[in-house]
């Protein structure tokens, strides 16, 4: 019997607590300003064209770097290596004003070559070979495959004056002897750089391993 008097109060104050819920009025929220008083209101620029105009527009063109600073543009180069060229723009680039390298392609040279054109036959060019030998010329070499075929090869130099010299004596001999210079294909890699004219400057005093270097006056619209 306790339990149902219990259960009765229970559901009883249910329904009077979701009645409130649904009948009671309801709270006012008070709305705060969107600023402060006396500031402005945010405005999005994507809100104004006008604005969007004003923003794409600079107030003036920049100014090259020329008009910017009165400079002086160098070139200082070849350098043979990436390694040389790192070295030479680490030094450099704290006392310019602007700084930048290139990369170049150049035919260098690998030597020289001393030969006897290739023969119509191997036999030819044993031949050859054998009369050499008999004349006391014993540095040679008889090309057996590739584009030189049958060429008698009589030394490779790195000087061009022994390289003359070696073909001059073949030649007193009797033989046609050649002489080629051999070239490659290379990179060389330059730095271009600005300081300003009345800045007192020397490469020479910075850059290591000077190596065969050379600098020359470069015009400052070719610095990007």
């Amino acid at each position: 019997m306790f339990a149902r008097v219990v259960f009765l109060l229970l559901l009883a104050a249910n329904l009077g607590f979701g009645a409130w819920l649904v009948l009671a009025p309801p709270v006012a929220v008070a709305h705060l300003p969107p600023t402060d008083p006396g500031v402005p209101a945010l405005v999005l620029l994507n809100e104004r064209a006008d604005a969007v105009a004003d923003a794409a527009e600079l107030a003036e063109p920049p100014m090259p770097i020329t008009a910017a600073k009165d400079l002086r543009c160098t070139t200082l180069g070849p350098f043979p290596t990436q390694s040389d060229l790192r070295r030479a723009m680490t030094a450099l680039t704290p006392l310019t004003e602007r700084i930048q390298f290139r990369e170049s392609r150049a035919l260098r040279s690998r030597g020289w070559w001393v030969y006897l054109p290739a023969f119509p036959s191997r036999d030819a060019a044993l031949a050859a070979a054998r009369e050499l030998s008999a004349k006391g010329v014993r540095d040679y070499y008889v090309v057996t495959a590739g584009d030189q075929e049958n060429t008698i090869s009589l030394g490779l130099f790195r000087d061009g004056e022994n390289a003359v010299r070696r073909r001059d004596e073949v030649k007193a001999l009797g033989l046609d002897a050649q002489l080629n210079e051999r070239t490659e294909d290379t990179p060389e890699y330059w730095l271009d750089y600005a300081v300003a004219s009345t800045q007192s400057f020397d490469w020479r005093d910075r850059v290591p391993d000077r190596l065969s270097l050379s600098a020359r006056d470069l015009p400052c619209g070719d610095l990007r």
